[in-house]
């Protein structure tokens, strides 16, 4: 797998090349401090992996990423920046991750882990989609950063006018979309629009209650609230689970 490093700070880019080379069986084939000469590097030179920091000479770290996401081969990219404000926008870029600095040598060692075995994963199987990976994970949002989630991890997600809010056992997720757009990006084999707003991991639902006008209650494991299933939706859906 071969990476390249972007950023000005030498100290910080020669700890980021320590970890790789210390965590990962990634090859660096490029350090790089100015975002001009990141694109003329790729214009003759193919990656499979940035670490990219946001606030660079020439070209930002943002401008960079939306060039680099008009590739037909399309590189991962993971933010590493002192810069939260921009989250939202590596989310609409569809990076891999986005880790704030100063940042612990674990949550490296951890993302790392898993670009490895994403980038494995992709290459054995195939192109895939930038947003759900052939890995089953998805980019999620919590407190302006990216959090590489299993969607086996989610349990259902709620629409809020424009935002979506996503739920796993543990977590809430603030996604900047609605939720059409984002039920669109999980697999319909795992997800069912059950509502127009709710959609649900159907590997989640513990029980079935029948419900007025011939609708459904479904309880979910783990978790203690109870998501509907509208009567336009009962036919599709008695169908998914045999009923």
């Amino acid at each position: 797998m071969k990476v390249i490093i972007v950023e000005d700070e030498i100290l910080a880019q020669q700890e980021l090349s320590w970890l790789i080379k210390e965590h990962s069986q990634m090859e660096i084939v490029g350090t790089f401090e100015d975002g001009l000469d990141v694109l003329k590097f790729l214009q003759h030179n193919k990656v499979d992996a940035l670490f990219l920091d946001i606030n660079i000479p020439s070209l930002d770290g943002v401008l960079l990423a939306q060039n680099i996401s008009q590739f037909a081969h399309k590189p991962f990219i993971v933010f590493i920046t002192a810069w939260k404000e921009h989250a939202v926008e590596a989310f609409e870029l569809e990076a891999f991750d986005y880790i704030l600095k100063p940042y612990q040598e674990s949550r490296i060692i951890n993302m790392l882990q898993k670009l490895e075995t994403a980038f494995q994963q992709q290459s054995g199987t195939g192109a895939s989609s930038p947003m759900v990976r052939e890995n089953d994970t998805i980019n999620l949002i919590k407190d302006e950063r990216i959090i590489v989630t299993s969607i086996h991890d989610i349990y259902y997600a709620e629409a809020h006018e424009k935002m979506t809010f996503v739920y796993t056992r543990r977590d809430e997720f603030v996604m900047p979309m609605n939720i059409t757009e984002f039920c669109n990006k999980l697999p319909t084999a795992h997800f069912f629009r059950c509502h127009r707003s709710y959609c649900v991991n159907l590997d989640k639902i513990r029980e079935i209650e029948p419900w007025f006008n011939n609708t459904y209650i479904l309880r979910l494991r783990d978790l203690d609230f109870q998501v509907p299933v509208s009567r336009s939706k009962v036919k599709e859906f008695r169908q998914l689970m045999h009923l």
